[in-house]
């Protein structure tokens, strides 16, 4: 293996991403995992060179008080504990607060001899090692959505395994305009991918049908993905693994064993149990920027790497409430005005991630003077590093007014257009 690893175990600390990236920051490698991970478990994982016990005020879980397993402590790695006074570190090894720089540097490269050797090109040939290792000889059948991490997976599988890897795009009737025929013009005509294309539109609406609640709606669209991708294995022989682009903060969303849920992935939460493959996931453990900095490594275009970022259920969660087909399309058409809108005034490269949404109630309004009740559109658009937090564009006032006109002229049943202040937190980047 190229890099080390120093491995966070999540105690309760609400700042274990914070930990995690410091320390990468420093140029070691970092991983967090549950608190009651085996002694095998972390045996298993490749060159671990000291753990951290981060402890916080999650640390109390339905009433017991989380603690690591006993066996973890006679393996031998050096161990740091923060704000967890049961651990068995020495006492020099406690520490009350998160630990500065000097005291973090102090413990990677003096007490746990790691070496700053985490960078894009050594991760990127530990996990094609480890996808190797992983899958052999047999095959894997990727979902490929087009966005970023999907794509990030699919160039990195196709280095680690090449023709063994299937890649599978669902037009689930929720993309964005255009947006399943350009993923098929990318990838299969340029790119050469082996790539299924299957239109099951007309089956996920169907499903979703009279949904309201946003966490039924993702489990819906996240358990119709794997049936979908089930029935396409079973066209096809020896399919054993379900690649997947699990980023870290949909991990962390769809909640942890210390933290509550804050909305569920469908490549996360909406997993049906069942699931008939064993996942790969080389990308879980990287943050957003990572993920874009991997693809960059991997050799993807610039415009690929850099696209908007886009949930997996798609316009399903900016299509508020019960979807019906107007609303539907109504975000998708205002979205796409947007996009032009953005791209003419420069703003598509200076802002991460814009969108429309539609609520699910009217509001009364004049056309040709007479008296309506029609939906609104909100615009949303953020900057962040890594989607845990998020501030919000200051746009130009004429942009905003140009988006607003094209909006209420082109695009049926809407009346009003709304531009959303809220950063995160308090509110999340996505409306459901």
């Amino acid at each position: 293996m190229k890099q080390d690893l120093i491995v966070i175990l999540d105690l309760g600390s609400t700042q274990n991403t914070v930990l995690a990236r410091e320390i990468r920051d420093l140029g070691v490698y970092s991983e967090i995992h549950p608190h009651d991970i085996t002694a095998k478990e972390l045996q298993a994982l490749p060159n671990v060179k000291g753990v951290i016990l981060n402890g916080g005020e999650n640390r109390v879980v339905d009433g017991q008080e989380v603690q690591i397993r006993e066996e973890l402590y006679g393996l031998g790695y050096p161990m740091i504990s923060i704000n967890y006074p049961q651990s068995k570190c020495s006492d020099s090894d406690i520490l009350s607060v998160m630990p500065n720089q000097d005291t973090l540097k102090k413990f990677l490269f003096d007490t746990c001899g790691a070496e700053a050797n985490w960078n894009m090109r050594n991760f990127i040939e530990d996990q094609v090692e480890l996808i190797r290792q992983q899958v052999g000889d047999r095959k894997v059948l990727l979902a490929l959505s087009g966005g970023v991490d999907s794509s990030v997976v699919a160039a990195m599988l196709i280095r680690a395994i090449g023709t063994q890897l299937t890649c599978v795009h669902v037009n689930h009737g929720l993309m964005r305009k255009n947006e399943s025929e350009s993923v098929v013009k990318v990838f299969r005509d340029e790119l050469h991918a082996n790539l299924i294309y299957v239109d099951a539109s007309e089956r996920f609406l169907g499903k979703l049908s009279g949904v309201a609640d946003p966490e039924q709606k993702r489990k819906i669209i996240g358990g119709e993905f794997i049936r979908v991708f089930e029935e396409e294995a079973r066209k096809l022989e020896g399919i054993d693994f379900l690649g997947q682009g699990t980023i870290y903060p949909d991990i962390i969303e769809s909640g942890t064993k210390t933290a509550k849920m804050v909305k569920s992935h469908h490549n996360v939460g909406g997993l049906p149990e069942d699931l008939k493959f064993e996942l790969v996931e080389p990308l879980k453990q990287l943050f957003k920027d990572e993920v874009r900095a991997c693809g960059v490594e991997l050799g993807l275009p610039h415009d690929m790497v850099y696209r908007q970022p886009f949930p997996g259920p798609g316009l399903g969660v900016r299509c508020l409430g019960a979807i019906t087909r107007d609303r539907l399309e109504a975000v998708r058409e205002a979205d796409a005005i947007l996009r032009e809108e953005f791209a003419r005034a420069g703003l598509d490269k200076k802002v991460w991630q814009y969108f429309t949404v539609v609520p699910d109630f009217k509001s009364v309004g004049m056309k040709n003077n007479a008296r309506v009740f029609e939906y609104m559109v909100i615009i949303r658009a953020i900057n962040t590093v890594d989607a845990m937090t998020a501030t919000v564009e200051k746009v130009d006032w004429d942009v905003l007014e140009r988006i607003t006109k094209r909006i209420l002229a082109e695009v049926e049943n809407v009346n009003r257009v709304c531009y959303d202040m809220s950063p995160k937190p308090p509110a999340t980047i996505e409306f459901e």
